[in-house]
């Protein structure tokens, strides 16, 4: 956890002024919980980070439309079941009938309204049963605690996932409390670059819309666009923030030590989220962890992490409890970040694998029986270039995956 920033419950109606809820509204084949309402009691900044995917869904085009033209919201809807996306103007209209239905719900501009979907592409919305469960859906955000409207909200975003993922987070600004919570989905189709990955963060925070934004796009270059599974991005990915300014704290100026402050709480938040994603890649056995430093740039350590992360080579590896130190070291080169190859070293846990370009003696055996124990394989890289770092995520590649995706439709 960032540095003065404890854990605290509610996920997203841990700040003030928030409440969820989620309920079964018919739109999942498979049943169960499959429509979420966040709601802020006043005007919230809003902000987003979407998908770089040249084919988007209607809820992403109608996000950064609506933050483009005003960067604030009331509530975020987001429904499981159906993507919304290669669906033409019909999908831009059900889009906009659905936001339309719980603005009235909520009795507040439909301008306010953001929305969020996933599922199967190229399905539309059966809007009757939007509007049939609007009603109770914005009833229910006033009838549970926090704690539990937030863990129904969590789990009515979910697809293939196996857990819910939430968290809040709370520390002292200026003498007073801020919190920030957040949920996501996501499980397959996730590699950098926004990926099927949803999250939303609340925060209470006094915050402009043009450093919300900065800031929301700084916390997902750190983490949700650090982290793959199998290297697709989707139609639907979206990060969406939203600072009411409840807490009692005076604004957060630009370039203020409260600036860093609220960036940690929001770094770690999304991290946190980004690695439950994937730790529940589609039928993965394990979390992985790159760190990689001595590169020229951040940015070149953040890009070297991530290729590594995605290989197929590495994370078949890693599924196989194999310490295959030349997939690395492949994975490595084929980056595209210039370095000397006679300094590069190469660590499995605390197993040294390669020191300047080396292959080293190592106990086989104790490798492979720390992979197999290991809910996280942590591997570090260093090539001595320079003062750059980064992290990045993935999990291994089972035969699981395979299965769990040639039947997802079916």
């Amino acid at each position: 956890m960032g540095e003065g920033w404890q854990s605290i419950p509610g996920s997203v109606a841990a700040p003030q002024g928030f409440r969820a809820a989620g309920i079964a509204a018919g739109l999942k084949p498979s049943g169960g919980l499959d429509l979420a309402l966040i709601v802020s009691e006043d005007e919230a900044i809003a902000a987003g980070v979407f998908t770089t995917n040249q084919v988007r869904a209607a809820c992403v085009t109608y996000g950064q439309e609506r933050l483009a033209a005003n960067p604030r919201a009331r509530a975020i809807l987001c429904n499981a079941g159906q993507a919304n996306a290669c669906t033409g103007e019909d999908g831009d209209r059900d889009n906009r009938a659905i936001a339309d239905l719980a603005a009235k719900a909520l009795d507040i501009d439909s301008d306010l309204v953001l929305t969020a979907s996933t599922g199967v592409i190229g399905q539309r919305f059966d809007v009757d049963k939007f509007a049939k469960a609007m009603p109770e859906l914005a009833e229910l955000t006033t009838t549970f605690a926090p704690n539990e409207s937030a863990e129904i909200a969590s789990k009515a975003i979910l697809t293939t996932d196996l857990v819910e993922k939430s968290i809040a987070v709370e520390m002292a600004i200026a003498g007073h409390p801020v919190r920030i919570g957040g949920i996501a989905k996501g499980s397959g189709m996730i590699h950098p670059n926004m990926a099927t990955m949803l999250a939303f963060v609340t925060c209470d925070a006094r915050v402009s819309p043009d450093l919300w934004q900065a800031m929301t796009t700084r916390a997902a270059d750190v983490s949700f666009n650090q982290i793959t599974v199998d290297g697709d991005t989707s139609t639907n990915d979206m990060l969406l923030t939203l600072a009411n300014g409840r807490s009692a704290a005076p604004e957060i100026a630009a370039d203020s030590p409260e600036t860093e402050q609220l960036q940690a709480g929001l770094n770690q938040v999304c991290i946190h989220l980004a690695k439950a994603i994937a730790r529940d890649g589609e039928g993965a056995t394990k979390l992985l962890e790159i760190q990689v430093n001595g590169t020229a740039t951040d940015a070149d350590a953040r890009h070297l992490a991530r290729v590594v992360a995605s290989s197929p080579l590495v994370k078949t590896a890693v599924y196989g409890c194999d310490p295959n130190w030349g997939r690395l070291a492949a994975a490595v080169g084929k980056a595209g970040v210039e370095f000397d190859q006679t300094k590069l070293d190469i660590a499995l846990g605390h197993f040294e694998l390669m020191k300047a370009g080396t292959p080293l003696a190592f106990d086989r055996p104790a490798a492979a029986a720390y992979m197999k124990a290991s809910d996280t394989i942590s591997v570090a890289i260093a090539l001595h270039q320079g003062s750059g770092s980064g992290l990045a995520w993935g999990c291994d590649l089972s035969y699981d995956y395979v299965r769990i995706n040639a039947e997802y439709t079916t």
